[in-house]
């Protein structure tokens, strides 16, 4: 593993690995963030975040390899390290249909749950 491997972070990690120094931000596509971590071998990726929803966002609808990327949790991030950020939007619902579950009990949808990517760099 090298010294700076890159970071997958969500909503709330990411805010733990910015206390110190310089940051830079920018927005991701999809393709993008696919691109990057197949740049990357599995044992230079570190998970830090335990969150299921998004490990099934990355692998399942991104159409990312699924790897066992190794879990840590980072509390600040190393000069010239890069992350990748899955954010979570929640949004209320427009509409609130009413459908059947697997198990034909009653759901109501209330809200539309988003993701989107962003590149973290640490940059001083």
């Amino acid at each position: 593993m090298s010294n700076t491997p890159l970071l997958l972070l969500d909503n709330s990690s990411m805010i733990s690995v910015v206390n110190h120094g310089s940051f830079k931000c920018s927005d991701l596509t999809f393709a993008e963030a696919k691109a990057i971590l197949e740049m990357h071998e599995e044992d230079d990726v570190l998970q830090c975040f335990s969150n299921m929803d998004i490990q099934n966002i990355m692998f399942d609808f991104l159409g990312i390899e699924k790897k066992n990327y190794t879990y840590k949790k980072i509390r600040d991030m190393k000069v010239m390290q890069d992350a990748i950020v899955f954010k979570l939007y929640t949004s209320p619902s427009e509409t609130q249909p009413i459908i059947l579950t697997d198990k034909g009990t009653q759901a109501k949808k209330i809200q539309n749950v988003y993701v989107y990517c962003q590149l973290l760099s640490r940059i001083e």
